[in-house]
């Protein structure tokens, strides 16, 4: 059975097929803002799928994928519902992004727990699995990507800059002086708050990265054990089968 995976976070929408259990294909993503009947046509017009499942954390644009998507196939929503095979230790589940749900189902099938994992998006987000496992809290922080262009819309004389590995710590020049600060800065902010959360769970914990700018922090951070791109897909894979029967009724 073909699975249609969705990813609906703040900046992109990311897609995937799944044909057979822990197999995804390549992914590819639609910016979000442009979620529209008339992208999803283009976009997943000449595909073939028997079910979706939607993990999103832009309620508009979920109804929207829901809606286009019905016509043609079962849909579900991931949530704190949803069978994912773990627990929840929250005071308030319904209120756990999918996102970070999916992350949790993903580390603990492919890396084990107890977990840290580290989601680098337009937010970047620390959730944490206890060693039963179950999913306990974590920490959101400002994304990498919005600290730098705050600087470039707050600020008269400063640039929006690519983000990338500084050459120095001493910026020799604007740019390079506002590089060393997000990259070098950010991986202080990471090392920092992963620390804290260790400490606290007491106990050891794999830590895990995935999003957009996990390979750049994580090369300056050897307390990050692994990056995972597509943890969130298959963690919404993972979920996605035990959500739809083989075969459908």
């Amino acid at each position: 059975m073909k699975i249609l995976l969705i990813d609906n976070s703040n900046t992109r929408t990311k897609f995937s097929l799944s044909t057979s259990p822990g197999e995804l294909a390549p992914a590819f993503w639609l910016p979000t803002a442009e979620i529209s009947d008339e992208s999803l046509a283009q976009a997943l017009g000449c595909l073939a799928f028997d079910a979706a499942l939607i993990c999103s954390v832009v309620p508009s644009k979920s109804a929207i994928l829901a809606s286009f998507l019905s016509a043609r196939c079962p849909v579900q929503q991931l949530n704190a519902l949803s069978p994912l095979g773990i627990g929840i230790d929250y005071p308030e589940p319904s209120t756990i992004g999918a996102d970070r749900l999916a992350n949790a189902v993903g580390v603990c099938a492919r890396h084990g727990f107890p977990a840290v994992v580290i989601d680098f998006g337009t937010a970047v987000t620390f959730d944490v699995i206890s060693a039963t496992p179950a999913y306990l809290g974590g920490v959101i922080a400002p994304g990498l990507g919005a600290m730098g262009e705050y600087l470039g819309k707050k600020t008269a004389l400063l640039p929006t800059i690519d983000l990338a590995e500084p050459t120095h710590a001493i910026g020799r020049s604007t740019t390079e002086a506002m590089r060393a600060g997000a990259v070098i800065g950010y991986r202080g902010l990471v090392r920092e708050i992963l620390a804290a959360i260790r400490s606290e769970l007491n106990t050891p914990a794999i830590a895990v990265a995935t999003g957009g700018d996990a390979a750049l922090i994580a090369a300056g951070v050897p307390e990050i054990d692994a990056v995972d791109p597509d943890l969130t897909l298959h963690g919404i894979e993972i979920v996605a089968r035990r959500v739809f029967p083989n075969p459908l009724p």
